[in-house]
C-alpha cells in the first residue's frame, strides 16, 4: 500500500481529508465566506449588484485627457514641474532620466454635462450623454508603476501573479447562475497592440480550476476545443464524456482532491456550451437601431462594440462577471492621436452599454467599471516643443475611473486631485478599497471572503481595503 492509499484509509479517511488540505483542495475554504450556489451558504448582506461588466482599458488612459481637467497645466504648459509637487517621488526609467521634465496641458477642450456638471473632453461625446449615470472617481491610486504589475494588481489584488482574478473570487463565492453558461467570461478586443495580455489575469490561481474564465474569441469558434472534431457526433461525444466522467469518479474515491471534480465540472460545462454558445454570440435577433446605437462595429465579431454587444447578451444569460479588455492607450508618444484613436472605439460603445441595460431594466443591478491600471503624468515625455506630439508617461499616483449602475451613487465625482493633477488632495480609493467596495455591491463583505491556501487564508484584498461609502447610492 502506497503512502496516498495508507492516508485514504486511515481513521475513516480523515488522513485522506489531511492531505487535501495540504495539497489546498476546496476542503480547505472558508465556510463563512459568502456564496449561493458556490461553495459556501449565503450573502452577507442584501446586494445592489447581481453581476458585473468591467471594461477594462488596458495601458493606462490619460485621465489629465479624458476625465480631470486642468486649468493650471494648460497656463503652465512648457514650464518645469515643481519639486514642491513632485515630492521626490519616484519617475519609471522612461522619464527619470531626464533633464527636463516640462509640464504639458491637455490639448483638448473640456466641457460640462448633464445636471451633475461633471467635466469631460471633447473626446467623449457619448460618454458625456450619460454623464449623469456614471460615478466618476478621479483619486483612485496603485504602487504599481510599470504595467505588468499594474495590470495583475487591478484584476487580482496583487501586483505578483499567481492569485485568484476578480472573476474567479466571485465564482467561488457566489456560484454560477446559468447551467449552460459559465459565470466568469473574458472578452478581448482582436488587432490590438500594447501591452500583452496574459491569461494569469483571468485565471483561478489557487483555487480549484473551475473557477477561472473562459475566454470567448472571434471567428467561428468563439470557444477553443468546444465544438466536435470532424468525425465525431453529439451522442459518441456524451458516450465520451460519460466513461471519462467514471474515471475521474474512481480517481476521485482514492484521491479526494478538489481538482478532479473541477475536471469533471469542465468537461460537462463544456458539452452544455456547445448548444448556449452559438445562441448568445448570435446577433441576428438584435433589432438594428440597437447595433446602431453600439456603432458601426457593432457587427463586426471581436471588436470592442461586438463585445459590449455581447457582453449585454451574456449578462441577459446570467453571467456574473464580465471583462473587456481593450488595449493600446499605452500613450509614451504620439498621445494626441492615439487617445482619439482609442476613444473613437470606446466612446460610443461604452456609453451604448449603459443605455441599453438602463433600457432593460438591467443597469440597477448591473455594476459598469471603465478604467485602466493607472494614469498618466502632467509632463511630458521627452522633449516638449509646441504644436507637436508629445507622450505621457506612467502614472501612479492619481488616475480615474467610472462606475455606473449596481448600487453606485449616479451623477457624482468623487475625490479630488491638486491643480497640477499630481497628486491626491482629497478622498484617495486605492485598489484594494475599490475591491473591497465592488465586492460589497455584491453582497460580500470582503473580509468574510476567504480561502485557505498554503496554511494561511487569503482574499481579494489581502489584509487591506476599505469600503468607498461616498460612492453608494
Amino acid at each position: 500500500m502506497n503512502r496516498r492509499d495508507w492516508l485514504n484509509s486511515f481513521g475513516m479517511g480523515f488522513g485522506g481529508l489531511a492531505l487535501a488540505e495540504m495539497l489546498g483542495s476546496a476542503a480547505a475554504a472558508d465556510p463563512a465566506a459568502a456564496g449561493a450556489g458556490g461553495v459556501l451558504g449565503g450573502l452577507h448582506h442584501p446586494p445592489k449588484a447581481k453581476r458585473v461588466i468591467y471594461l477594462f482599458q488596458s495601458g493606462g488612459p490619460s485621465q489629465l485627457d479624458l476625465y480631470d481637467r486642468k486649468p493650471l497645466l494648460v497656463e503652465k504648459t512648457g514650464e518645469q514641474l515643481p519639486d514642491s509637487v513632485r515630492g521626490g517621488q519616484r519617475l519609471t526609467g522612461m522619464s527619470g532620466n531626464q533633464s527636463s521634465i516640462p509640464l504639458v496641458g491637455s490639448p483638448f477642450s473640456f466641457s460640462q454635462y448633464g445636471q451633475s456638471g461633471a467635466w469631460l473632453s471633447e473626446l467623449l461625446p457619448h460618454t458625456a450623454e450619460v454623464a449623469d449615470r456614471l460615478c466618476f472617481i478621479r483619486t483612485m491610486h496603485t504602487e504599481s508603476i510599470n504595467h505588468g504589475p499594474g495590470v495583475t494588481f487591478m484584476q487580482s489584488g496583487n501586483q505578483i501573479p499567481g492569485r485568484p482574478s476578480i472573476g474567479a473570487w466571485l465564482d467561488y463565492g457566489l456560484g454560477n447562475e446559468h447551467d449552460d453558461l459559465p459565470s466568469f467570461v473574458v472578452l478581448i478586443t482582436k488587432n490590438k497592440g500594447g501591452q500583452p495580455l496574459m491569461s494569469h489575469l483571468w485565471g483561478a490561481g489557487f483555487l480549484p480550476t473551475k473557477h477561472q474564465a473562459v475566454r470567448f474569441r472571434s471567428g467561428a469558434d468563439p470557444v477553443l476545443y468546444v465544438n466536435n472534431p470532424p468525425g465525431v457526433s453529439t451522442e459518441n461525444r456524451r458516450q465520451l464524456l460519460d466513461g471519462l466522467r467514471q474515471l475521474h469518479e474512481h480517481q476521485f474515491a482514492g484521491t479526494p482532491d478538489a481538482e478532479i471534480t473541477a475536471r469533471i465540472a469542465n468537461y460537462e460545462m463544456a458539452f452544455r456550451m456547445q448548444a448556449s454558445v452559438p445562441e448568445v454570440t448570435d446577433f441576428s435577433d438584435e433589432p438594428q437601431h440597437v447595433l446602431d446605437m453600439y456603432g458601426p462595429d457593432a457587427k463586426d465579431p471581436g471588436t470592442f462594440a461586438a463585445n459590449c454587444v455581447l457582453a449585454r447578451r451574456l449578462a441577459e444569460r446570467g453571467v456574473r462577471f464580465i471583462q473587456l479588455y481593450h488595449q493600446d492607450w499605452d500613450h509614451h508618444g504620439g498621445l494626441k492621436g492615439g487617445i482619439a484613436s482609442e476613444c473613437r472605439q470606446t466612446d460610443q460603445p461604452a456609453a451604448a452599454l449603459v443605455k441599453d441595460l438602463a433600457a432593460r431594466g438591467m443597469l440597477d443591478d448591473t455594476l459598469v467599471v471603465w478604467g485602466g491600471e493607472f494614469g498618466r503624468t502632467n509632463y511630458c515625455q521627452g522633449l516638449y516643443k509646441p504644436g507637436m506630439e508629445f507622450g505621457r508617461d506612467h502614472h501612479p499616483r492619481c488616475f480615474t475611473i467610472w462606475m455606473a449602475g449596481g448600487g453606485v451613487k449616479p451623477g457624482t465625482t468623487y475625490g479630488e486631485t491638486d491643480d497640477y493633477g499630481y497628486n491626491i488632495v482629497k478622498d484617495g480609493v486605492h485598489v484594494h478599497d475599490f475591491h473591497a467596495t465592488m465586492l460589497h455591491l455584491l453582497g460580500i463583505d470582503h473580509e468574510r471572503l476567504t480561502y485557505k491556501f498554503q496554511g494561511r487564508r487569503y482574499r481579494l484584498t489581502d489584509v487591506h481595503g476599505t469600503l468607498v461609502k461616498g460612492v453608494l447610492a
